[in-house]
């Protein structure tokens, strides 16, 4: 049974995400802040496969949990609740290593959606491949077995979202993919966002893997279509 964790400080709200997680099959654990959510992680044997964070929390609030879980898990789904006025938190909860967001108010089927989707990455990330197998591209290579990335040698820490957006990439080489195709591909069909996802993760990889983040050499912008790598 696939394990979550939701942190909101609103009872309402909380209670009425609990009830239904568990519904759907989810081993559920609550808390009502930041604080009780870096406790619970602490305390939880074998860890959680996904977690439910608030933004607006009064002490430690949500981008920080967000930030601490993502230094110490870089598989764990993380799950931003914020409000339709929260814009630029939205954007720096997935600069930090959040993989999704959901606008309150927002409906179960939605919830449940956005939840399952990323238990299914969590689980690809810790499936074993049945065999070793390396792409290189440029001073790149992919482990597929492993699910790493290394640039001359060094490996690149990457978030499981971000594996999975330079994967897309290396199967598909000097290949102009749309924002579309990729949301599609890494956060499904059924996704409910807009595609500004997209473009969050790849200016964070950028940050990790570019010389020149502002003048990008290997993930090239396609402007009103996309991105497409380039490693020469």
């Amino acid at each position: 049974m696939k394990k979550v964790l939701v942190c909101e400080d609103e009872e309402s709200i909380r209670d009425f995400v609990v009830i239904n997680l568990k519904r759907s099959g989810y081993d559920v654990v609550d808390v009502g802040s930041g604080e009780e959510a870096l406790k619970a992680y602490e305390n939880e044997e074998g860890g959680f496969d996904v977690a439910l964070l608030d933004i607006m929390m009064p002490g430690i609030d949500g981008m920080q949990v967000c930030k601490r879980f993502r230094e110490q898990s870089e598989t764990m789904g993380i799950i931003m609740l914020s409000a339709k006025s929260q814009e630029m938190d939205k954007i720096s909860s997935l600069m930090m290593g959040a993989d999704d967001y959901i606008t309150k108010p927002f409906s179960i089927s939605e919830l449940i959606a956005r939840v399952d989707a990323v238990c299914r990455r969590v689980s690809m990330v810790h499936s074993k491949a049945e065999t070793a197998s390396v792409i290189n591209s440029g001073p790149f290579s992919l482990n597929l077995k492993s699910r790493t990335v290394f640039k001359n040698g060094v490996q690149i820490d990457l978030t499981q979202v971000e594996y999975q957006i330079m994967e897309y990439f290396f199967k598909n080489q000097n290949t102009a993919l749309d924002r579309s195709s990729i949301l599609n591909h890494i956060w499904g069909e059924s996704y409910y966002g807009d595609d500004k996802i997209v473009d969050v993760n790849i200016r964070r990889i950028r940050m990790k893997i570019e010389d020149e983040p502002s003048n990008p050499k290997y993930i090239l912008t396609i402007w009103g279509f996309g991105y497409k790598w380039s490693a020469g």
